[in-house]
């Protein structure tokens, strides 16, 4: 098996970005926290509450400091709705972020991150212990809350993230929540790459850590993000399992993979 070329360009990305992303922090970070509060929640940016407006301008320029240009298709569904997307990478809630704010439910881990934890616990991140039937019983009580307060929420039905060359079954329990609320299920697709492919370097490798990850993606080519904001998937009498099935088709179709 011949070696992987060395990436002779990858020093000069560091170079170029990791000031970037220190400016982002140093300025960007203290002012997020000024207005991510009770208070930010009742002044408006246009249509939208200047806490949730600073989240999605955070969100979108730290996807940029790693060399992302970010492409939105599509429009998402405005007030409660749950957003159901392919997990690919810890970039996935800062990209989703990015164009529409919602609540997320997440892997307990992902509130000890550095930068990412700390916006997604201000974000409102709904948190869940993996493998536990009574921490997701709660967690969607809890949601299923948040949905009737008008806010949206984001999960990632897969359980967790993959390569991104197929999207594996998504789980029904958690879409009992929008049955129980009376909201839309909207599909997302989430892809990185150029030319419409994805690109396997943004995924998790064997064993690879969130810092390893992180650092090699922070260094590697820049490429685009794709949001495909996907046609809603309509409630009917056949239950979670149908709707689960029919979003996973969803994305599926919008990535043009082969099922």
């Amino acid at each position: 098996m011949p070696a992987p070329r060395r990436d002779r360009l990858r020093p000069l990305r560091y170079l170029v970005r990791t000031p970037l992303l220190l400016v982002h922090i140093l300025i960007a970070l203290p002012l997020a926290l000024l207005v991510i509060n009770p208070l930010g929640s009742r002044v408006r940016v246009g249509a939208q509450p200047l806490d949730e407006w600073m989240v999605s301008w955070w969100s979108r320029w730290l996807v940029r400091c790693f060399g992302f240009r970010i492409r939105r298709y599509g429009q998402p569904v405005p007030g409660p709705v749950l957003f159901v997307a392919n997990h690919l990478s810890w970039l996935d809630i800062e990209l989703l972020h990015s164009q529409a704010f919602m609540c997320f439910v997440a892997k307990a881990e992902i509130g000890r991150w550095p930068l990412v934890g700390w916006l997604a616990s201000r974000a409102g991140t709904i948190y869940h212990q993996r493998g536990s039937g009574h921490s997701l019983a709660a967690v969607m009580d809890r949601v299923v809350v948040r949905l009737r307060e008008g806010k949206p929420v984001g999960v990632f039905p897969e359980g967790g993230t993959g390569a991104g060359d197929r999207v594996r079954t998504f789980h029904a329990r958690i879409f009992q929540v929008a049955v129980d609320a009376q909201v839309p299920v909207q599909p997302v697709a989430l892809r990185y790459g150029n030319d419409g492919r994805q690109d396997p370097a943004v995924a998790f490798g064997p064993g690879e850590s969130f810092l390893a990850n992180f650092l090699r993606v922070l260094g590697g080519p820049g490429m685009t993000a794709e949001v495909h904001f996907c046609t809603p998937v309509e409630q009917g009498a056949d239950g979670r399992r149908r709707t689960a099935e029919a979003a996973r088709v969803r994305i599926v179709e919008a990535l043009g993979l082969n099922d």
